[in-house]
């Protein structure tokens, strides 16, 4: 199957579904490809910034965002000796109504532009679509994206095609496969840790305010824990390539470890059932000098 836009933008998160969404309102025919079915995945970025609240009262959006389930992060602190905390950023002393981070589902957000870009005629949204190669003309510019779809139900593939595009716009994340394709190598720098994120319960009587952030530091790791509504989102980081030693200790081993980071959480620590649930980011920083061809 053959068909043509004049943008294909690779990748559903929120710079793909973004960059539609003002494509389409500046009349730029524009399609927009994921691989999943839905955007129900965990510990993704659900933080917005000041400055991507501002965007979106610039949009006209900004209402119905507010409107989303969400908590505000004013500050953040460090905890020191003798249980008092020092903050080291003040979001309150930002200028109203832009001083605070939203701590937002990022699937809630993404169904909320995705619904507003659904109201251009120039936008379309495909899912199940896993973009596999770039595709170019005899003098080698690139010329659209080879595809493949898949059952929503099963996962089993359903058939592949093409999507000429007079522009393709890679938003495909970290392991970008048409990063790869284009031959864009971005040059690695090192980083010493890598994070496993994991939720533990939340009960009534926490007076931890929601939206905050609580570090606590080993002598070599970091538990660093952001209070949700009625769980703790847990990031635990340690040692870069320890993953394989960590999940053949079990998940006996990996509670100890909570628990003696965040002894007040070692009543809960049970609820880690397995390391299968131990979510790991390869933590990377890396740098493109040239973002285009």
């Amino acid at each position: 199957m053959t068909g043509s836009t004049q943008c294909v933008v690779v990748g559903g998160g929120p710079a793909g579904i973004m960059l539609g969404l003002l494509l389409a309102r500046a009349g730029v025919q524009v399609t927009v490809l994921e691989k999943h079915a839905d955007f129900l995945r965990d510990f993704r970025g659900d933080t917005v910034h000041a400055s991507t609240v501002r965007l979106l009262d610039e949009l006209g959006l900004g209402e119905g965002f507010r409107a989303l389930p969400q908590s505000r992060l004013e500050n953040f602190r460090l905890p020191v000796a003798g249980g008092r905390s020092v903050v080291l950023a003040d979001f309150g002393l930002l200028k109203e109504p832009y001083n605070y981070v939203a701590m937002v589902p990022q699937w809630d957000l993404l169904n909320f532009l995705v619904a507003a870009a659904g109201q251009e005629p120039t936008f379309t949204l495909r899912m199940n679509t896993e973009v596999t190669d770039l595709l170019r003309d005899s003098s080698g510019a690139v010329t659209g994206v080879a595809y493949r779809t898949r059952n929503p139900l099963t996962g089993s593939p359903l058939d592949s095609g093409e999507l000429m595009a007079t522009l393709t716009v890679a938003c495909d994340g970290r392991g970008s496969v048409l990063r790869q394709r284009a031959g864009l190598a971005p040059h690695e720098y090192p980083v010493p840790f890598d994070t496993w994120w994991f939720r533990l319960p939340r009960t009534a009587d926490e007076d931890e305010p929601v939206a905050s952030i609580a570090p606590r530091f080993g002598s070599s790791d970091v538990l660093l824990s952001l209070t949700r509504k009625d769980y703790h989102q847990i990031a635990y980081l340690a040692a870069k390539g320890l993953d394989p030693q960590l999940r053949a200790e079990g998940v006996e081993a990996f509670r100890a470890r909570v628990a003696r980071l965040r002894p007040d959480l070692a009543d809960r620590v049970d609820t880690i059932r397995s390391v299968d649930e131990l979510h790991l980011l390869d933590v990377k920083l890396n740098r493109l000098a040239r973002w285009h061809q």
